[in-house]
């Protein structure tokens, strides 16, 4: 009930009130501190945050905590004064695909897939199966491989479970190699996938991480199969992937640490 003399309140003022609890060092936030941001009923808060989950403009963690969802990030990147990740990204993108003429992806974490928000590339390089906006999948791409080495144990589990269908002859299909990589992975920060995807195709990728320390993105190299040394291209897609992270306000300090923990609680 409205308090005597104040008018009632809107399902969108309220649901606004929840959106807006979220803040840059505030991107993930528990029912608990929820209602505490905003003000609002314990039980309001639940079921507003469930219906934003099912809309995808929040995500639930395993851990019951809530996120910004896909959907909502996709909508705030039609701002013009926003500077999401992809603004961020592309002029160290740029770099990259400069010094390489091959191609160049972004890609974050949607489900059990990665999403391709970004990609330059040159007409002499190779063809891969993507495209900007189009999906990945986890077990066998290079930004796939990173982004679910840090999704977390529930994660793993699911797209394990799935199975791992070979999209080519050298995907890694046994999920004991896989984890092993994966470890890896949450080790350097960094995946290298030779041809698993698409034939003729090697790549090497790096996190990319928020003011958090929390995988937020993959940032990919693709090359055609053998002709470049990747042993040399690794450097540079490390240090792109650390600038985007420190414009998006990662300090080396703790975040590192905590994206090397982040899912290291495997059930397996």
């Amino acid at each position: 009930m409205p308090r005597t003399g104040q008018p009632a309140r809107s399902v969108s003022s309220r649901l606004l009130d929840v959106l807006f609890a979220f803040r840059p060092g505030r991107s993930r936030l528990t029912l608990a501190e929820l209602t505490r941001e905003t003000g609002l009923p314990h039980a309001t808060v639940r079921r507003l945050a469930l219906e934003l989950v099912e809309a995808g403009a929040l995500e639930r963690a395993s851990d019951g905590g809530f996120t910004v969802g896909i959907r909502l990030w996709q909508l705030g990147t039609l701002a013009p004064l926003s500077l999401p990740l992809r603004t961020v990204a592309l002029p160290f993108m740029d770099d990259l695909h400069t010094a390489l003429r091959q191609h160049v992806q972004l890609a974050v974490l949607e489900g059990t897939e990665a999403v391709l928000v970004e990609r330059l590339s040159s007409g002499s390089a190779v063809d891969v199966m993507s495209q900007p906006g189009g999906r990945l999948p986890l077990h066998c791409s290079g930004v796939g491989k990173v982004l679910l080495a840090h999704a977390g144990p529930e994660l793993i589990e699911r797209v394990v479970a799935q199975g791992l269908p070979p999209c080519t002859d050298r995907t890694i299909t046994d999920p004991a190699r896989l984890l092993e990589q994966l470890d890896e992975c949450r080790e350097t920060g960094v995946a290298v996938v030779l041809q698993e995807a698409t034939l003729g195709a090697d790549s090497v990728a790096t996190r990319v991480l928020d003011d958090e320390g929390k995988v937020v993105a993959a940032l990919s190299v693709v090359v055609s199969a053998g002709s470049v040394d990747l042993r040399t291209v690794r450097p540079a897609v490390i240090a792109s992937g650390l600038a985007v992270s420190r414009r998006l306000g990662w300090r080396p300090s703790t975040g590192v640490e905590q994206a090397r923990s982040h899912s290291s609680g495997r059930r397996f």
